[in-house]
């Protein structure tokens, strides 16, 4: 306890120098060792069960363009720019999302900002279930691509403020899994059903989440932010168990909460001061690395990266692929908390690397009339390593750090940035990559090949290991580069 304290002690950071000891205490709840004190887990899981629905959904939006971009083009008469718009314009809603994300969630609260979420997902399936252009189908993409771009923020950030610290690696992780396994259901079932069909199933995972949302408590924190004091004991004590003396804990996150309310109100400006420019660089630069990577060009047309490469069944491969991420994505869930955060992205990203070297050589291959039996095998080994290597690690990590290295003062308007840069980067690789593969199938993958290795030295270089530390503990390590 001594070392943790004076290394506290020597940061220059005014927010933790100020706040250390409250902090601690606040932090501290998280994982209180009595089991008496913790009561039952279940509130805590049940919770974390209908914010991942939100999740789920998150990935039925963005797994519903591969295996129908054949059926819409041909009901719809739909070029290949037409497609990519529609395809990438669920990212551009998502900006929108990732914008107002956090001050929605500080206004309305974490239950608030998911049921709004779920509304524009509603809104958005009906619209594409019942299209009859491209203007109507893009108007109903976009406003899904709104209603993710809030669950991307608003449902990790939720799962965290709940979470015990023991366990709070491994359920924010679900969020990335939960995205994995609606994104690979729609894999699954837009291979057997029509596009319209499938629409009206993306209104499922809503409707158990607008249900789920009446059984479950708000965030104490939230709660206690706003000064809401009837409905915070009551969310801590059901979060807690009914029998647990929440006392203390009680006046710990009061005491915190009333310190922060003592700061200035954040702007997106006091983003790029000194106490706080690291954490944003880390958090800004995982979500780039993410993304350009390429997971949304190859995830969104999957289907045709397959028939490009000469497989006799798209079909078989999209199957494949959707196979490979979940339980791929379930051992990289376990693994957060063994292993940390830092191993698991090089690990995953150099697995990325090789995959997307793999498919790079098949299309050059292909380019250059080489091994002709080769190319499908190469193409179709490359994606499924690049999709399992990507899910092990570079899928959740990097959310699960973004919601651990902001101080909770800065969190909405530090993740709601975050979130842009992560959708921004989402719509350029999306919309890009037909345009690319057009361009040079095989340069398209080994530029992707390129970031994976730079993604490994930014992680040695500057990404500190956040695995079982409290909050301010990873301010101290982070700011401790300066």
């Amino acid at each position: 306890m001594a070392k943790e304290i004076n290394r506290l002690n020597d940061l220059e950071k005014p927010l933790i120098t100020e706040e250390q000891n409250i902090v601690h205490k606040s932090d501290e709840y998280d994982s209180y060792k009595s089991s008496d004190e913790n009561g039952s887990i279940f509130m805590v899981l049940l919770s974390t069960f209908v914010a991942v629905c939100g999740a789920f959904e998150f990935g039925t939006c963005v797994g519903y363009s591969a295996p129908t971009q054949a059926a819409i083009r041909e009901d719809l008469g739909l070029s290949l720019a037409e497609f990519a718009m529609f395809g990438s314009i669920l990212t551009i809603g998502a900006m929108f999302g990732a914008v107002t994300s956090g001050r929605i969630a500080d206004t309305i609260g974490r239950k608030g900002a998911m049921r709004l979420s779920a509304v524009f997902c509603i809104a958005g399936w009906l619209a594409v279930y019942f299209s009859k252009s491209d203007v109507s189908l893009d108007l109903g993409r976009f406003a899904t691509g709104y209603g993710i771009g809030i669950f991307s923020y608003v449902v990790p950030i939720f799962i965290a403020e709940i979470a015990p610290k023991n366990l709070r690696g491994g359920l924010t992780t679900l969020n990335q899994l939960l995205i994995v396994i609606g994104q690979s259901t729609a894999f699954l079932i837009g291979t057997v059903i029509s596009w319209r069909e499938l629409a009206l199933a993306g209104l499922l995972p809503c409707i158990v989440l607008f249900v789920g949302l009446c059984f479950i408590p708000e965030s104490p924190r939230w709660l206690a932010k706003v000064g809401d004091q009837k409905e915070f004991h009551a969310a801590l004590r059901k979060l807690r168990g009914k029998d647990a003396d929440i006392t203390e804990e009680a006046e710990e996150i009061q005491e915190y909460i009333e310190t922060l309310q003592s700061l200035p109100k954040t702007t997106i400006w006091d983003l790029f001061q000194k106490q706080y420019i690291n954490s944003v660089i880390i958090g800004v630069a995982l979500m780039v690395f993410q993304q350009f990577g390429g997971i949304n060009g190859v995830s969104f047309y999957a289907s045709q990266t397959f028939a490009l490469a000469g497989l006799s069944s798209a079909k078989a491969g999209t199957v494949a692929y959707a196979c490979v991420q979940v339980p791929i994505t379930f051992l990289g869930a376990m693994l957060m908390d063994k292993s940390g955060r830092r191993p698991l992205i090089m690990v995953s990203s150099a697995g990325t690397f090789l995959g997307c070297f793999l498919a790079g050589t098949s299309f050059y291959f292909k380019e250059h009339d080489l091994l002709p039996e080769w190319r499908p095998i190469l193409a179709v080994a490359g994606v499924l390593i690049y999709v399992g290597s990507f899910s092990i690690g570079l899928g959740a990590a990097p959310w699960v750090i973004m919601s651990e290295i902001f101080p909770i003062n800065v969190k909405g308007v530090a993740g709601s940035l975050v979130v842009l840069v992560n959708w921004l980067g989402a719509w350029a690789v999306s919309y890009a990559f037909n345009f690319m593969m057009t361009w040079s199938s095989y340069g398209t993958f080994y530029i992707y090949s390129g970031v994976s290795i730079l993604t490994i030295l930014f992680v040695v270089k500057f990404v500190p290991e956040t695995k079982g530390k409290t909050l301010e503990e990873i301010q101290a390590c982070i700011n401790s580069h300066r």
